[in-house]
């Protein structure tokens, strides 16, 4: 279904005028620059540099599931006439390659996060359904499927897109944006770099809570009961995990054996508290509380917030110190 939406938008997008606005010398006739974020993170990163000296939107809308996200042709067009897009670059986001191979990106400066980072593969953990086993497709754990298509080699290595859940990257992602927002907007890079500098160091002491957070703990094993999209603050901490689907599954309902494996994990290493993440339904993790008595707690990982959130103006630094919080009921 995504194929055909995507055919039907470059067509549209061949008979429509979606040149990008230029006053008479070819520039770009807003004074700022237009920058996009598919999702939350990255955009709160450009918000924390740039202030309001850039045009700054987020194609996904706050509340929404990124995962099942459909481009519209508006949302085509904003991609083209931006003069920096940033977004992770993973398997969700093949429907971008796809459009920016599609159109002419000369005047566009393009951040994929996922390369600015070391990529973790994503991994089935024991007790993990396999989304693609469970739609029977004959895969090893390591061989994921493309989202929407089911269609790449059993060979092709698929990495976790979610780079920014670990402070570190988020630091490393930071210095990227800096650098490609001062290329694209000279006039405000000293602006950009001096923002820059007091962001990192503010995620710099996130990094180092985290740090003797984890350090410190009784245990370092955390239990979900829904998606893992954090395969990176795990790798970088030190923590260890079971869930009931990896961080880009499509799927909300597990089976009754994962559902078991969870619980009774929680009972045999008398784990206090079962997370779930954001904008989730949170039936698996309230089913898991109920019979376990374990504390039903939020991970956020930041790849979106809710509109009152939003609205709030809700950062990742906040998401993230109140996850040390609820890490620290789990771990201690």
């Amino acid at each position: 279904m995504r194929k055909i939406q995507l055919i039907l938008v470059l067509l549209f997008l061949c008979f429509t005028a979606c040149e990008r606005s230029t006053n008479s010398t070819g520039e770009v006739s807003n004074d700022k620059i237009n920058v996009i974020a598919t999702i939350f993170a990255p955009y709160d990163f450009v918000r924390q540099i740039a202030g309001d000296r850039v045009n700054l939107s987020m194609l996904l809308s706050p509340g929404s599931e990124s995962h099942s996200f459909e481009p519209s042709p508006r949302d085509i067009i904003n991609i083209m006439n931006s003069d920096v897009f940033i977004y992770s670059g993973s398997e969700s986001d093949r429907w971008i390659d796809r459009i920016l191979q599609s159109v002419n990106t000369d005047k566009m400066r393009i951040l994929a996060m996922i390369n600015t980072v070391t990529a973790l593969e994503e991994e089935i953990v024991e007790g993990m359904e396999d989304p693609h086993n469970h739609d029977d497709h004959d895969h090893d754990d390591h061989d994921h499927d493309d989202h929407d298509h089911h269609d790449h080699d059993h060979d092709e290595l698929v990495y976790d897109e979610h780079v920014w859940t670990s402070p570190k990257n988020a630091i490393t992602i930071v210095r990227a944006i800096t650098d490609i927002l001062c290329e694209a907007d000279n006039a405000n890079a000293a602006y950009y770099r001096q923002n820059a500098a007091s962001y990192i160091e503010s995620l710099m002491e996130l990094d180092s809570i985290f740090t003797e957070l984890i350090a410190g703990a009784r245990r370092r094993i955390i239990v979900f009961g829904d998606r893992f999209p954090f395969r990176y603050l795990a790798h970088d901490y030190g923590l260890e995990y079971f869930a009931a689907f990896p961080g880009c599954s499509t799927q909300t309902e597990p089976s009754a054996a994962t559902v078991a494996f969870l619980i009774n994990t929680i009972r045999a290493l008398q784990i206090p508290v079962v997370f779930h993440i954001e904008l989730s339904n949170e039936r698996m993790a309230d089913t898991i509380a109920g019979e376990t008595g374990a504390r039903k707690l939020l991970l956020h990982s930041a790849h979106n917030v809710s509109r009152d959130d939003f609205n709030a103006g809700l950062t990742y630094h906040d998401i993230m110190m109140r996850n040390t919080e609820n890490l620290r009921e789990a771990l201690y």
